[in-house]
């Protein structure tokens, strides 16, 4: 179907304000930091918590959109050639679009929904049914109420199957996504305690994700969650798989060698025998799943282990990563699908900006398109995102070179990875922001490996997608008109400030707060425009400060001295912050220094007072919240003094993470967001809301069978008492890995369970016990902290606390970025 305003409207049954066009619309748009192909966009201006799309309208049309859904009533005289049709709700209304386009297709299409693993089972389905079938696919992990309908909108005449997961946090949500993809086969992986707060139990909430299947012919789940089971119990179009005797898929004997497990399955009164080539209990369920959706399908046990043992356990978030030549690689090469690029290229242009823009793609083999169509479809996306140099593997980038418009771009072309590898040494990479997108069969994890050089193989993840939930999780309890200045000071708390920042600043926070003019200028330079306070600038920076647009804190009457000598060679107006002391007692301006400042900055003629602010000493501990009161009454009668004696609006702020949760009295106009963005709550309050960003993790380099009565590593302080299985790990204390764990009190995660420390933990590297692990091989992954081991409770073991942890990652720890 072709869309265009007047059908939609039709269709979602609104008001038109006001119609100047009825163009073609093959895009849909929510966000104006995301817009592709404009002309045809329809914007709908979705009215969040505390995000309103219809204040973007402008935004929105200034980047090209011409049509509009909005729930809010706009004055568009000022915008011509525009189309508004007001609804009740914007979100309802796109559900509803999505859902009626939905109904145009007959293909089959698989639901998934549970708690864990709907994003692999996905993407492991894609893997195994995709040599038959055009398959469209959620891209990445869109599961909720507006990425649903943001990937079933891509259905077209092309595909064949569909692959949709659902995901859902409270009561009614799940109605809504069954309207949307109306599933012909369900697959309900399993229960956990994810969203837990928004359902009285977990069979509760069983039964509202079970609603994605009312619909669905065939529901497949593991007979052995009983809480499923009961969920789905008046059903009777299951199939199941498990140990359970009444399972349609019963496991009668389960054997794991290595890395690869051998299961004997009995179904349809034979035996047969499925491999697997994982071993881990959560792959192998992840495995049956996928193994019951292809016998629905009528793939045979022959076929589908065939399928199963070219299966891969494909990284699902896109990385972010350094790489040789000052280059930031952007390796995105899991998927392989135009939806999944323009989220990619999204992402792309949230980066620094003022890198070389380098995208190296691949045929797409199974995305169902044409060489032309394909070709025709890169191009636009070129444009739109200014690649500057394009590097294309594959032969349709020979054969169908002329549908690419390379006049404003630098291009090449190889027939395999292989022949771009041989020719790498020769081509330049230097200061270019790469972004790696190709199909699997292609193996562009070789041209990753080459552009990041050589590598540490200790490393720090970084999830730029929990940052982003911890953000909004603070934000909620802020009133709306209270501003966010989001602290990226000390290489945003180890974990990269110009990454952290680029990320802030396309979420639209309303400052960023860092404490040497270095961090600033560095921030300046990666393409960072929005508003940067220095919290600890030096007197003698002023000069540097004003030529980067920088805003130094005020806290001394002598440095504002120094500020005043340089104002008389600089005729252009600079913002200052003054900083009040109120009783932490480190820097501000006492009272009677406040009122000498005030007096000098009304005489001049260049001043401009950004906000006055201060800093609470003991915000999280309940302890001295008499003292934190008092603090806060101070500011405000000092703050106020400053308001009083200007005519122009002046910011104020003195609540950092914990202030914002324990006193939400003090949230004036602005609150500082320290190291709550980062996953971390001192008062402790909030912490089961907030999610790990930073997940510290290396490699085991050697195994060594050490025999009792030996010892381990220096000073001889490792005793081996009994016979003992040591790891050596990529990991010592010029990592960053506090000295204080050695012996024992250091813990880690590995192959599922935890090994402690034994000896000295060393300058480059730490050993563990792993005796009572089975299966762990040298090369295995093991977590220093993160999602498993908690940081917190690692700085309590040492006695410090979790801010010394997280800056004391040395720089030599490569840092990757995840986003979702």
């Amino acid at each position: 179907m072709i869309y265009n305003f007047s059908n939609i409207a039709t269709i979602l049954n609104g008001q038109i304000m006001v119609q100047q066009n009825n163009l073609a619309i093959t895009e849909i748009s929510i966000d104006t930091r995301k817009i592709l192909n404009p002309y045809h966009s329809l914007f709908f201006a979705i009215k969040g918590i505390r995000n309103n799309g219809n204040q973007f309208i402008e935004d929105a049309y200034n980047k090209g959109i011409r049509n509009f859904i909005v729930s809010e009533i706009v004055d568009f005289k000022r915008f011509s050639g525009c189309s508004v049709l007001l609804v009740d709700d914007s979100l309802h209304a796109l559900q509803h679009l999505v859902a009626h386009h939905r109904n145009l297709f007959k293909i089959p299409i698989i639901g998934i929904t549970g708690s864990n693993g709907k994003t692999i089972i996905k993407e492991w389905l894609y893997q195994l049914l995709s040599p038959e079938k055009n398959i469209i696919r959620s891209p990445k992990s869109f599961n909720s109420q507006v990425g649903v309908p943001l990937s079933v909108w891509n259905i077209d005449d092309s595909h064949q199957l569909g692959i949709f997961e659902a995901g859902i946090s409270k009561l009614g949500e799940m109605k809504k996504l069954e309207a949307i993809i109306k599933p012909s086969i369900g697959i309900f992986t399993n229960i956990g305690p994810a969203h837990a707060a928004g359902f009285e139990s977990d069979l509760a909430k069983a039964k509202e994700k079970a609603v994605l299947f009312s619909s669905a012919k065939k529901i497949i789940f593991c007979k052995d969650y009983e809480i499923i089971a009961k969920a789905l119990e008046s059903q009777t179009n299951t199939f199941t798989w498990g140990k359970n005797s009444n399972a349609d898929i019963r496991i009668i004997k389960s054997e794991k060698t290595g890395r690869k497990t051998s299961l004997i399955v009995e179904y349809q009164q034979k035996s047969q025998t499925i491999s697997v080539p994982f071993s881990d209990e959560a792959s192998i369920e992840n495995a049956l799943h996928c193994v019951a959706t292809m016998l629905l399908l009528d793939y045979n046990f022959t076929q589908i282990n065939e399928r199963l043992a070219l299966l891969k356990n494909v990284p699902m978030r896109l990385e972010l990563k350094y790489g040789i030549n000052d280059c930031v690689i952007i390796d995105d090469s899991y998927s392989a699908d135009f939806l999944s690029l323009k989220i990619a290229l999204d992402f792309y242009n949230q980066q620094e900006g003022k890198k070389k823009r380098t995208l190296i793609i691949s045929e797409f083999e199974d995305s169902g398109l044409s060489a032309e169509n394909f070709c025709e479809k890169l191009n636009v996306l070129l444009q739109e995102y200014k690649i500057q140099k394009l590097i294309g593997v594959g032969g349709i980038f020979f054969t169908h070179k002329s549908y690419i418009d390379t006049s404003e771009l630098v291009f090449s072309a190889y027939h395999t990875t292989e022949s771009f590898i041989n020719e790498v040494e020769n081509l330049t990479f230097d200061r270019e922001l790469v972004l790696l997108k190709g199909a699997r069969s292609f193996h562009f994890e070789k041209i990753s490996s080459y552009l990041q050089g050589q590598s540490h193989r200790t490393i720090l993840e970084v999830n730029l997608n929990a940052l982003v939930h911890n953000l909004n999780v603070y934000k909620s309890y802020l009133p709306k008109q209270t501003g966010i200045i989001a602290m990226v000071k000390a290489y945003s708390y180890g974990s990269g400030s110009v990454e952290v920042a680029h990320l802030l600043q396309s979420e639209k926070v309303d400052y960023l707060a860092v404490a040497y003019l270095d961090e600033g200028i560095k921030l300046r330079k990666s393409g960072v425009s929005m508003p940067i306070m220095v919290l600890n600038p030096d007197v003698g920076e002023f000069p540097q400060m004003a030529h980067y647009n920088l805003e130094p804190e005020i806290y001394s009457l002598k440095q504002f001295e120094q500020l005043e000598h340089f104002l008389l060679h600089h005729n252009s107006a600079f913002k200052v912050h003054l900083k009040i002391e109120t009783g932490m007692n480190r820097l501000g301006l006492v009272e009677a220094e406040l009122l000498l400042v005030l007096e000098k900055i009304i005489a001049s003629k260049n001043l401009i007072i950004g906000s006055v602010f201060s800093h609470l000493a003991a915000s999280d501990a309940p302890e001295h919240d008499d003292y934190t009161r008092k603090q806060i009454s101070i500011f405000e009668t000092l703050s106020q003094i400053v308001l009083d004696k200007f005519s122009y609006s002046i910011s104020r702020h003195i609540s950092n993470s914990s202030g914002i949760i324990r006193f939400p009295e003090a949230a004036f106009d602005f609150v500082r967001l320290g190291i709550g963005l980062y996953g971390i709550d001192s008062a402790e309050t909030i912490q089961r809301k907030l999610q790990t960003t930073g997940t510290l993790k290396t490699r085991i380099s050697q195994l060594k069978n050490i025999s009792a009565g030996n010892t381990v590593g220096y000073n001889r302080k490792g005793i081996v008492d009994t016979d003992k299985t040591i790891a050596v790990l990529a990991i010592g204390y010029a990592d960053g890995y506090d000295r204080r764990f050695s012996n024992g009190v250091g813990k880690t995660f590995v192959k599922g369970q935890y090994a402690n420390t034994i000896g000295n933990v060393c300058m480059d590297m730490t050993m563990i016990d792993v005796s009572h692990i089975d299966d762990i091989a040298e090369g295995d992954e093991v977590e220093i902290y993160g999602t498993n081991v908690s940081i917190v409770e690692m700085a309590k073991n040492i006695g410090t606390i979790p801010y010394e942890l997280l800056t004391h990652i040395s720089a030599r720890v490569k840092r990757v970025y995840f986003w979702d």
